[in-house]
C-alpha cells in the first residue's frame, strides 16, 4: 500500500487543494482531495483486470467549483432535505437555509461540508491506507446549534474495500448526518447511462415524498411497487415506468430513500449494483438506517468530466447512506438530532469485486 500526495489547483478564491492516492497491492487506488473531503476518482479492475475510474469527477478542484451535484463530495451537517429549511431541536426553532430553489434545506446550506478545506492525515498500512479528514464546524454555521467537530475517515484495502468512518462530537444538541455524495458508473466514468445496471436494496419499505421529494411521513411497503429492489432489477426497467407512476414522475426517475432492513444489527448489507459489460460488482454494507438511491435523474454537468465528456442524467448513480430526509419532522422516523456529548459513530463499506469472483 502507498499514499501519493499532489497538487489538485486553486479554488477561485486563491486557496490551494490536495489530492492524496491510495494505491493498493493490486495497483487499484482511490484518489481524494481535501477540498470537500471528494471523492475524485476510485479505479479497481473489471472481469477480465484492467483497471478503470467508475467515478464521476474532475481532473483539476475547479471543476468543482461551482459545484456540480455535490459530486464526490462529503456532506453535512445534514445530508439530504429539511422542509422548508424549518425544524425544533431540543426546544430550540432552527432556521435554515433554503438553498433548494428558494423551498427547502439541502445537504447543509449555503456553504456546506462539500465547500471546506479538511485538514488531511495520511496514514500508510500493510494491507490498508487511510486519510483521515477533519473539519470543525463553529457553533451557528449554516444555523446549526453547537460546535461541531467532525472526523472522517477514508480506508482504501488490498481487497479493494473502500471504507468511510464517520465521527463526530457536538458541544450542544444538534443535527447530524453525515453521508457521501459519489456518483459511481460502474462500466466507467464517461461511458454512458448506468440504465444497464442491476441494482439490489436490502430494504422492505421505501420513503413516500412529495412533489418536491420531501417526505409524506409515510413509509410504504415495495411490494408491488418500481421500488421494489430485493431482488436484482435492472434500472431502465423501473424507469421506462416513469410516466405511469407519481413517485417516479415526481423525481424524473428514482430519488428516494430506502429503509434498509435489520436496523439493530449494526453493519449489515444495504445494497449491490453490477455492470453487465465490465462485470464489476459493487457491494455496499452500512450500520445506518437508510440509503438514498439516487439515479441521477436531473444530472446535468457545466464542464467535462476525466473523459473529456459533459456528464448528464442517468450517466451516474448515488448510494447515499443516511437518516431519512427531513427526519427531525417525523417522529416516526428515526432522529438524526446529536445530543451534546454524545459520539455520532458510522461506517459505510464499498466493497468492490467482479462477477467471476
Amino acid at each position: 500500500m502507498s499514499i501519493t500526495k499532489t497538487s489538485f489547483g486553486k479554488l477561485p478564491d486563491g486557496r490551494e487543494a490536495d489530492k492524496y492516492i491510495l494505491k493498493n497491492a493490486s495497483g487499484a487506488s482511490v484518489e481524494i482531495t481535501n477540498y470537500g473531503g471528494i471523492l475524485c476518482a476510485i479505479r479497481v479492475p473489471d472481469k477480465n483486470g484492467a483497471l478503470g475510474d467508475v467515478l464521476l469527477g474532475f481532473d483539476q478542484v475547479s471543476g468543482y467549483v461551482p459545484r456540480t451535484g455535490y459530486m464526490g463530495a462529503l456532506i453535512g451537517r445534514v445530508g439530504n432535505r429539511i422542509a422548508k429549511g424549518e425544524c425544533t431541536v431540543s426546544g430550540q426553532q432552527l432556521h435554515l437555509a433554503k438553498n433548494e430553489g428558494g423551498k427547502n434545506h439541502l445537504h447543509g446550506g449555503d456553504v456546506g461540508f462539500d465547500a471546506k478545506i479538511w485538514d488531511a492525515t495520511p496514514l500508510e498500512g500493510i494491507c490498508e491506507d487511510s486519510l483521515i479528514l477533519r473539519y470543525t464546524s463553529p457553533d451557528g454555521e449554516e444555523g446549526y446549534p453547537g460546535t461541531l467537530q467532525v472526523m472522517v475517515t477514508y480506508t482504501f484495502t488490498d481487497e479493494n474495500e473502500l471504507i468511510i468512518h464517520y465521527e463526530a462530537v457536538s458541544d450542544k444538541d444538534t443535527l447530524c448526518s453525515l453521508t457521501n455524495h459519489s456518483y459511481f458508473n460502474l462500466e466507467g466514468e464517461g461511458s454512458g447511462t448506468v440504465l444497464d445496471h442491476t441494482f439490489e436494496i436490502n430494504a422492505d419499505t421505501y420513503t413516500v415524498g412529495d412533489a418536491e421529494l420531501i417526505p409524506t411521513g409515510e413509509n410504504a411497503d415495495v411490494t408491488g411497487t418500481p421500488f421494489d429492489f430485493r431482488k436484482p432489477t435492472r434500472l431502465g426497467e423501473v424507469i421506462d415506468q416513469k410516466d405511469s407512476n407519481e413517485q417516479l414522475r415526481n423525481a424524473g426517475g428514482v430519488d428516494h430513500n430506502f429503509n434498509i432492513n435489520d436496523p439493530e444489527i449494526g453493519l449489515r448489507f444495504a445494497a449491490s449494483v453490477s455492470a453487465p459489460k465490465s462485470g464489476r460488482v459493487m457491494d455496499v454494507f452500512t450500520d445506518m438506517p437508510a440509503v438514498q438511491f439516487y439515479a441521477g435523474c436531473n444530472l446535468k454537468g457545466k464542464h467535462p468530466g476525466k473523459s473529456g465528456k459533459i456528464y448528464d442524467k442517468f450517466e451516474g448513480f448515488c448510494l447515499e447512506t443516511q437518516y431519512a430526509p427531513d427526519s427531525i419532522n417525523h417522529p416516526n422516523f428515526p432522529d438524526s438530532v446529536l445530543y451534546a456529548g454524545e459520539k455520532y459513530d458510522f461506517t459505510t463499506v464499498f466493497a468492490f469485486s467482479t462477477e467471476d469472483e
